[in-house]
């Protein structure tokens, strides 16, 4: 999934005029004189402040290469003092960013940089900042960028044309880390990270090949915006993990139906067969359900395929249901929990949430179970289906496992949460 970047809105030639207001305060130039921690009452003379009352006219009137002109004119005068200098370059400097000339504005910051306030050096550094990003120099607009933050500023619009340099520019490890602190800040402060932040982190750490990273932002896209197409990328780098154990599938179909990021005929028949298998027809029942009335299942060549395995599933849940009670007995019988479990969790799928959760705590308590991981997965997956959210969390977050047991247990930690 790529990120279309956009450019800051606050960062616009209309910029140049405002930034000559701040620079001169709306007073005629003729009459300006410098701070007084340069030097105090010094006048400007005519024939220096005529041209560059003239451009910040022209500036006003968004015509910012006749100001430069108006700058030269001004400029060419012999003799000029500090203050005149200073002036000058100062107007220059609002002129060429209004002109898209980032680097004649460049060099009339850094001339007068040492003269200006910290309120007036964060206007001008954002400024070139923008005006560099606009004429596509990435890298200086990151250098400004970076400059105006080292001054104290903290402009969201900016931290945005930083990290989009950061991007554009090719530096997608100091662009992941910018928004990884922006999504962490955003979280502790109680908000949700823009969409538009987590995916371009996503899109930088897909061009550094930082796989735990690009897991890290798409876990964040489904807990903060859990569209399908980000649970589908999630479900199926998890399945195509090398130590991702091939018991976990249906769990895996679990969690992609109940997302609703299922869509494929293929997997509503698959997961309702493997449902058959492990011995959960009511939940086969349910994929079935779903896969009919969603208009995947019964349609196309394979209608009838579709409709056989619907009526081998209603034949196993009746066959279910008549055999219900002597199996619960032969599960509570067992010297270990495994049937219990398994009893349990076709009891919740079957819509008996109550007696099903209780036979699967028989079933934990019992023990000796051949894998105990996926025991506790299950549990908190049939809590989940119960709709006992704050318990399906804290029995998802102690599942633990290399084998894919853990991974999938903090994905359904996550949709939990959601819900």
């Amino acid at each position: 999934m790529r990120q279309r970047l956009r450019h800051p809105s606050p960062l616009s030639p209309l910029a140049a005029a405002a930034l000559a207001a701040a620079l001169f305060g709306g007073v005629p130039v003729t009459t300006v004189l410098l701070p007084s921690t340069v030097r105090a009452q010094e006048a400007v003379r005519p024939e220096v402040g005529r041209p560059l009352q003239a451009a910040q006219e022209l500036i006003r009137a968004r015509k910012f290469k006749e100001a430069l002109a108006k700058v030269r004119e001004a400029d060419a005068v012999g003799g000029k003092t500090a203050n005149e200098n200073f002036l000058i370059e100062r107007m220059r400097l609002a002129a060429a960013s209004g002109a898209g000339d980032a680097d004649t504005a460049a060099k009339s910051y850094e001339a007068v940089a040492g003269k200006l306030g910290g309120a007036d050096k964060l206007r001008i550094l954002e400024s070139l900042a923008g005006t560099y990003y606009r004429a596509q120099q990435y890298g200086k607009a990151m250098q400004w960028g970076q400059r105006y933050f080292k001054e104290g500023g903290n402009s969201a619009a900016i931290r945005t044309l930083l990290i989009q340099s950061q991007y554009l520019s090719g530096d997608f490890a100091g662009a992941a880390k910018e928004l990884t602190t922006e999504i962490q800040q955003a979280e502790k402060a109680g908000q949700a990270p823009g969409e538009d932040r987590l995916k371009l982190l996503m899109n930088a750490t897909l061009k550094l090949n930082d796989t735990n990273g690009y897991v890290w932002a798409v876990e964040k896209l489904v807990t903060y915006y859990p569209k399908k197409e980000y649970w589908v990328d999630l479900l199926s780098r998890l399945q195509r993990k090398p130590n991702f154990s091939d018991r976990l599938v249906l769990d895996a179909y679990r969690l992609s139906l109940a997302t609703g990021s299922m869509s494929r005929t293929n997997d509503y028949m698959e997961m309702a067969q493997l449902a058959l298998q492990a011995g959960y027809p009511a939940e086969a029942k349910q994929v079935v359900d779903k896969g009919f009335a969603a208009g995947v299942l019964g349609q196309g060549a394979e209608a009838e395929r579709h409709q056989r395995l619907q009526a081998l599933v209603l034949k196993r849940v009746e066959e279910d249901k008549a055999a219900q009670a002597e199996r619960i007995a032969q599960a509570q019988a067992a010297k270990d929990g495994s049937d219990l479990l398994s009893a349990g969790m076709n009891l919740v799928f079957a819509g008996e949430s109550a007696e099903g959760l209780k036979l699967m705590q028989q079933g934990l308590a019992k023990g000796r179970l051949k894998r105990e991981e996926d025991a506790k997965l299950h549990y908190g997956i049939a809590q989940v289906m119960a709709g006992q959210n704050g318990k399906a969390l804290a029995t998802l977050r102690s599942v633990a496992g290399k084998d894919g047991t853990a991974d999938l247990a903090r994905l359904w930690v996550l949709y939990a949460r959601r819900r």
